[in-house]
């Protein structure tokens, strides 16, 4: 049996069509996804219908892989995905991100994690998405500098 599902949910200082190529550009996806002790994240994404992503998050214990196919793409206000790692117990899960405008030139995010294999599984994951929330946050909300508006 199965846990129920983990959402996640953030207003996010950017317009979805930000957000969204957050989710689905390599380079960026590494900035923010960097949950908790991991100093690094690599990342392979083949975003289309079917193509599979690899992140590989690096700790200083060593690397853990995550890996995934899109199920649906709809920019710049749905991503689904199958998420595979360590730590669901080699099942298969499904993350689904609905990304909503506030009208204040923000985004609501909402991220359901579902299949996931038990409470344990439940829980590293919670604690890994809000990380990754808060990181995504903060990623968005940097303000350019000197050189990036150049």
């Amino acid at each position: 049996m199965s846990a129920p599902p983990l959402v996640v949910e953030r207003v996010l200082p950017a317009s979805p069509d930000e957000v969204f190529a957050a989710w689905t550009d390599a380079a960026g996806l590494c900035a923010w996804m960097c949950p908790g002790d991991v100093l690094e994240t690599r990342a392979e994404l083949d975003v289309r219908v079917g193509g599979r992503f690899t992140i590989t998050m690096c700790t200083a214990e060593g690397e853990v892989v995550h890996t995934g196919i899109y199920r649906e793409i709809r920019p710049p206000r749905r991503l689904v995905f199958t998420w595979l790692s360590p730590h669901t117990g080699g099942v298969e899960s499904r993350v689904t991100v609905e990304l909503e405008p506030t009208g204040r030139g923000e985004t609501a995010l909402r991220l359901v994690h579902e299949a996931l294999p038990d409470d344990e599984a439940r829980g590293k994951h919670a604690r890994g998405w809000n990380a990754i929330a808060d990181g995504l946050a903060d990623f968005l909300g940097r303000t350019p500098t000197r050189e990036d508006t150049t």
